[in-house]
């Protein structure tokens, strides 16, 4: 399990590595056909801010050579904000005096028709709270089995399960999973988790293995901009990508670090701040160190940040997102879990992405593929 190699990384050694690289190392790294760790973190280091333009140039090419001139498209919809959960940054903390939802089968439905009244949307992201009495794995197995009506690619967001839940899931039609870690580094994950199942960091970060294990399509990965040190979070989800794909090359892998804006419970505020600039680093860094990932951005991402990246890096995108229960159609006024910052249509996305020299994608996967 990757937990036990976690273990053997030393976070504060990590930092020290990063801030030690220098200009040698950035360039050694970027005349690397293929990167290790040890080149990611020269590539997210300061010493690699001088040389943007280049690594801007090298993810395009690499980009390009994988996924052609291609966006995928795919939106969120958010089946509950029930959870059990005390994560001090998220507006469905438990004790956030807020009304709870759970949708129905007949509301859930409602949504998957709404969405498809937005565009053409062929693959959608069910998520959830965590909170397994009220919406479990049975409620999930029915919102998917529900969903295949509508959609061919249906992926979930939901607490770490199971290996044979995640085979009855994708028995059910299920193929792919998303999980933010939200951090790696271990000490502090507790002060953000204090309370709930979330507060478990090896079943968390273990929930990849059993992904793995259970055969899933595709596994999401997720570190939250803005809770610990970016460089060294990211360096980590490096070394848990190569271990997954060592471990269960049959998969495909995504990445996603959204940017952590202020939350309704009280307005928590980010411990760190990302600019632009090195967003396109990361993002830049992510495609030199691995040419198969798929990099995702969603809504949390300024219009313009989108609009660029697009050509340079990014493979998948949302648009038109709610980030509430229901909020395509049955609950519009329900209190989001975070704010979303490209509030455009799904049609002056598609726009943007085809003024950038690319395509958006609605379908690239079927069962019938697998």
């Amino acid at each position: 399990m990757f937990s036990d190699e976690l273990l053997k990384i030393s976070w504060e050694e990590t930092t020290d590595k990063i801030y030690s690289k220098t200009e040698a190392d950035v360039v050694r790294a970027l005349g690397k056909r293929h990167c290790d760790v040890d080149d990611f973190m020269a590539l997210v280091s300061p010493a690699a801010a001088p040389h943007l333009e280049q690594m801007a140039r090298l993810s395009q090419k690499y980009t390009l050579e994988r996924f052609g001139h291609t966006v995928q498209m795919f939106i969120p919809l958010y089946t509950t904000n029930s959870c059990t959960n005390s994560c001090v940054y998220c507006g469905f903390h438990v004790s956030n005096p807020m009304k709870r939802t759970i949708l129905t089968m007949e509301e859930v439905e409602n949504e998957y028709r709404a969405i498809k009244k937005l565009g053409p949307y062929e693959n959608i992201l069910l998520v959830t709270g965590e909170n397994p009495a009220k919406a479990g794995v049975e409620y999930i197995r029915q919102t998917v089995e529900l969903a295949k009506k509508y959609f061919s690619n249906i992926k979930i967001e939901v607490m770490p399960l199971k290996a044979e839940d995640y085979k009855l899931l994708s028995d059910a039609g299920m193929n792919g999973v998303i999980c933010f870690q939200e951090t790696y580094h271990r000490e502090k994950y507790k002060d953000y988790h204090p309370r709930g199942m979330k507060s478990n960091f090896e079943w968390r970060v273990n929930g990849f293995d059993r992904m793995g294990q259970a055969g899933v399509h595709t596994i999401g990965m997720g570190v939250l901009v803005g809770l610990e040190e970016w460089r060294t979070d990211m360096t980590m989800m490096a070394y848990h990508l190569r271990y997954l794909e060592t471990h269960y090359w049959k998969t495909k892998y995504s990445v996603n670090f959204p940017r952590m804006r202020a939350s309704e419970n009280g307005g928590f505020q980010p411990n760190v701040i990302m600019s632009d600039k090195e967003l396109a680093q990361l993002t830049f860094a992510y495609r030199i160190f691995d040419h198969n990932v798929d990099i995702s951005y969603s809504t949390r991402e300024p219009a313009e940040i989108r609009d660029n990246m697009c050509a340079l890096g990014v493979t998948t995108m949302s648009a038109e997102s709610h980030t509430e229960p229901g909020g395509y159609f049955s609950y519009p006024q329900t209190l989001e879990q975070f704010h979303v910052s490209d509030n455009r249509k799904t049609a002056d996305v598609v726009a943007a992405i085809r003024r950038a020299g690319r395509e958006p994608i609605w379908k690239d996967w079927d069962e019938v593929m697998n």
